[in-house]
């Protein structure tokens, strides 16, 4: 892995620049269109006219849970827990559907007041009083194993958070969730609960903006990968090499694969362009006998860098499609902390629809392995035309 100073993809982001709050509608957002060595800007609406038919959208369909939780210790204190992922059980949908226990990955905030004991809160259900309870069991990292146990089992996990739970909006707002959040920090066609923040690049695209895609005669599809807290985890090292990457879940259909071998590949988010990059890689790791078949593909942070071998992108996707027509299981579960940083070379994704990022973030990493040195050209333009940034901000088009 080359060096990387993080200050090279820091840049000066005007707090006045941060959009607080959704427009009224979310196709109204300026789209910057990054092609052909130009650099101009278009309402999010014509996306459709920046596109060539037969282009191939893959869109991340993960859902935003309320993952967000604030519990009460008997002393009055408030603690908050954040839910980050399935402990156990591991699966999110069989966590998501238990009306047993289960234990979580978490961050705790106000994690000093919360020393030892249960935390409680109450929920009210159908003129009835729910109890939930949450035992923090062990600690790993930063992170701590909480068990949530309540008191009516004829309510779902999946359930039990809709209720108690708060959306978890970005930190970087510098506000509390409202209600307005629960269907705009969602997009309109998510659907896999799993994710922790949305994928918000598609927060832009409304019902009239993809069928004006469709009668364009582009393609389309949908993969699952959930988002993780990690996204919003700054680059405190001087070092890119020295960060550690979050481990993200994501899944992977035999039509995911048919799709990717058809047309020109453009990422709707850096989630999504790290999920189908990802499957290349899971795929070079199935051609060389180095996958796990119990825990299934995992792509680490540096692989790709390490990696001298030249397969093609046609024979490492269709590795992934044998795996799964094998193992019986139409869907292939699989982990990545890929992270992508100039010098990269992208194997599956050739354009990214994406918001604008916090300065020096994996995202604006990603953002320069796609644009190069243009990246600084992309954000100087925006920030002199005054776009709205990060997750409830602008969008971006760009293709190398």
């Amino acid at each position: 892995m080359n060096s990387i100073a993080t200050e090279n993809y820091r840049y000066n982001l005007p707090e006045e620049l941060i959009a607080k709050y959704p427009l009224a509608g979310r196709d109204q957002s300026r789209l910057l269109l990054c092609k052909s060595g130009t650099i101009e800007e278009d309402s999010f609406r014509n996306l459709a006219n920046h596109l060539e038919s037969n282009d191939m959208l893959m869109f991340n369909d993960s859902k935003v849970v309320r993952a967000r939780l604030i519990m009460r210790k008997e002393t009055g204190a408030l603690i908050e827990i954040l839910c980050l992922e399935p402990y156990y059980p591991i699966s999110f949908e069989k966590n998501f559907a238990s009306v047993k226990p289960v234990r979580w990955r978490c961050l705790i905030g106000n994690l000093r007041r919360w020393k030892s004991g249960r935390l409680a809160t109450t929920i009210e259900e159908g003129g009835r009083t729910v109890r939930l309870e949450a035992d923090k069991m062990e600690r790993e990292g930063d992170e701590w194993i909480v068990e949530f146990s309540w008191d009516d089992k004829t309510l779902s996990f999946s359930e039990i958070l809709e209720r108690a739970g708060k959306v978890p909006i970005p930190p970087y707002l510098n506000r509390d969730d409202e209600p307005l959040d629960a269907d705009r920090y969602q997009t309109v066609y998510c659907k896999s609960e799993g994710s922790v923040a949305a994928p918000t690049a598609g927060l832009h695209f409304t019902p009239a903006v993809i069928e004006s895609l469709a009668r364009k005669g582009l393609l389309s599809d949908t993969i699952t990968l959930h988002v993780g807290a990690g996204t919003f985890r700054p680059i405190k090292s001087p070092e890119v090499r020295d960060h550690e990457m979050h481990t993200e879940h994501f899944f992977v259909s035999a039509e995911n694969i048919k799709s990717l071998l058809t047309g020109r590949v453009i990422a709707v988010g850096t989630t999504t362009m790290r999920a189908v990059e990802s499957i290349y890689w899971a795929g070079v790791s199935i051609i060389e006998g180095r996958m796990n078949h119990i825990s299934g593909p995992s792509v680490g942070q540096w692989e790709p860098y390490r990696h001298n071998r030249v397969i093609d992108k046609e024979r490492a996707l269709e590795a992934v499609g044998e795996y799964i027509e094998t193992t019986n299981s139409g869907v292939m579960s699989a982990k990545t902390s890929l992270m992508i940083v100039p010098g990269y070379r992208f194997r599956v994704a050739e354009g990214l629809i994406t918001n604008f990022h916090l300065p020096g973030s994996t995202l604006m990493l990603l953002v320069a392995a796609l644009a190069g040195e243009r990246w600084r050209d992309i954000y100087d333009y925006a920030i002199e035309r005054r776009f709205r940034f990060l997750s409830y901000g602008d969008s971006s088009l760009i293709i190398p």
